[in-house]
């Protein structure tokens, strides 16, 4: 991933530098985060971040990249199942995004807004991670994409353009990263709140039975 050194040691390595990262990202925003802010949650000195990361922008973008590859190989497998309907396959597409919004809320929030920090293009190395993370985000609404086309071939959606209704839904769905509160969530939260995102998102694409 971007800027990481190849060294390696004992105490906290590379995931749980970007665990800290994310959480002090999310409470304190970028420009606010520091070296020094992610080591202290990380409970070790600021050259042990050091020792992975050259660059608080190389450790952001990895846990950007690392918060959409968590998305793309959860929902990959639900677009692809063949034996369940479209309308099936997208309320578990939701259900899992919604899922992920919430349980692991600091990686998908920086996500969620990430990718429109232009301002991380600041060198080649930071614009090519940049750009993977485009791609990514790209690739994971193609999924959606493709499944609520099937689903408008099929008559269960509406005759809608799939990569505009992506748009929204999707738009809906990242926001809950920014109102939910993981301290505050408990498992039966988690699953009233997915419910109903992928109910109503679903729901909202069907044809009209009149």
């Amino acid at each position: 991933m971007t800027g990481r050194t190849s060294r390696s040691g004992t105490g906290p390595g590379p995931r749980e530098i970007l665990e800290a990262a994310a959480l002090a990202f999310t409470r304190t925003g970028y420009e606010a985060t520091t070296i020094d802010g992610i080591a202290e949650l990380l409970g070790a000195t600021k050259g042990r971040v050091y020792h992975y990361y050259r660059t608080k922008a190389d450790i952001f973008l990895d846990v950007v990249q690392t918060g959409m590859e968590e998305m793309i190989a959860g929902v990959a497998p639900i677009a692809a199942t063949a034996d369940i309907s479209s309308a099936d396959r997208l309320w578990r597409m939701v259900h899992h995004h919604a899922g992920l919004m919430m349980t692991r809320n600091s990686f998908q929030r920086v996500a969620v807004q990430a990718v429109e920090m232009h301002r991380l293009q600041e060198n080649q190395a930071h614009r090519e991670a940049y750009q993977k993370v485009i791609a990514l985000r790209d690739e994971y609404e193609q999924m959606f994409a493709d499944v609520i086309d099937e689903g408008k071939r099929e008559g269960l959606f509406r005759d809608v353009d799939p990569r505009l209704a992506t748009k929204p839904a999707l738009g809906a769905l990242n926001w809950i990263s920014l109102w939910y509160d993981p301290e505050r969530g408990d498992y039966a939260t988690v699953q009233r709140v997915a419910n109903e995102y992928a109910d109503f998102i679903v729901n909202g694409l069907r044809r009209s039975r009149t």
